[in-house]
């Protein structure tokens, strides 16, 4: 086993070689579903954990469409921002169950999918992603500070053990990190969904009114 300042590294040589889809590279002409499968493996395999994972398959899109998450295709034929919706399908499906990033997408999709004028999910998906150096940067400089508070813990244990130790430290401190986003964007989400009264954001921002009489 690597040592965890060569982990470490390598990992953060990772991260930082990690890239997003970029709106350039999405084609202007529509596509069918076999098409669509096969350019989202192509420019998102390097997010795949193992070889034989599948980024996108043609029951998930089926599924998406079914629960309506994305709009159904016109022809058999996918269009540029039925990509960028699975895009964003994508990466929330990582974190999000499906009634969440319904909750979420539907807004936006009802807003700005085949808008004739205005701001459309290309020029959103442009704007989210122009941030992403700048991000990528502060989550860099997030997971050294956590390394070095976890290269400090267990001091005492023997030697042979201290490094598991430390290990397992900086897993559970990213983990605690992950779980306590992972509450803030479901308190958001809840409170976009006027059919879940009792969820965690109604009930704190009941209290927050109530604090305040």
């Amino acid at each position: 086993m690597k040592s965890n300042e060569e982990m470490f590294q390598i990992m953060m040589d990772y991260i930082k070689d990690l890239d997003y889809i970029h709106p350039e590279d999405i084609p202007n002409i529509d596509l069918y579903m076999d098409q669509v499968t096969t350019f989202m493996d192509q420019h998102l395999e390097h997010s795949k954990r193992y070889p034989e994972d599948k980024v996108l398959t043609k029951t998930m899109i089926n599924n998406y469409a079914k629960n309506q998450l994305l709009p159904p295709p016109e022809k058999k034929k996918y269009s540029r921002e039925h990509i960028l919706m699975l895009i964003f399908i994508y990466y929330y499906k990582n974190l999000l169950s499906i009634g969440d990033i319904k909750t979420l997408m539907t807004p936006l999709c009802e807003k700005y999918f085949n808008t004739a004028s205005g701001l459309n999910l290309t020029d959103i998906y442009e704007e989210l992603f122009s941030q992403e150096k700048t991000q990528l940067e502060a989550l860099r400089e997030d997971a050294a500070r956590i390394f070095r508070t976890a290269s400090q813990t267990f001091p005492n244990a023997p030697e042979d053990e201290r490094e598991l130790l430390q290990r397992f430290a900086f897993i559970s401190l990213l983990g605690f990190d992950v779980y306590l986003k992972k509450q803030m964007i479901e308190f958001l989400i809840d409170e976009m969904a006027p059919a879940q009264p009792d969820s965690r954001a109604k009930k704190a921002a009941r209290k927050g009114a109530h604090d305040k009489e």
